[in-house]
């Protein structure tokens, strides 16, 4: 995973774009917003984000910014359905 610091009001992922990273909060505080119906929630450190369009091969549900500065890591698709998407899957 690569670890990167995140300016307030940043935008890390973009409703509607592809999606080819997933992402977990080491720290700070992401606001998660879509264009339908606003502001869905606050993530907060060990939350994730990314994961939908990863895992259902469509466009970024929701924009994900930075409300304070943050802490994130991520993963790409590759590392994503090796290690992370079988704990996605129903058994």
């Amino acid at each position: 995973m690569v670890r990167e610091e995140v300016a307030p009001g940043t935008i890390v992922v973009r409703e509607g774009d592809a999606g080819d990273r997933f992402y977990v909060v080491f720290a700070g505080m992401l606001s998660v917003t879509n264009s339908s119906m606003g502001e869905r929630e606050i993530l907060r450190p060990g939350d994730y984000f990314g994961e939908v369009a990863l895992t259902m091969d469509v466009p970024r549900t929701a924009t994900v910014s930075a409300i304070t500065p943050a802490v994130v890591a991520s993963c790409d698709r590759a590392t994503f359905d090796e290690f992370v998407r079988p704990l996605f899957a129903d058994d």
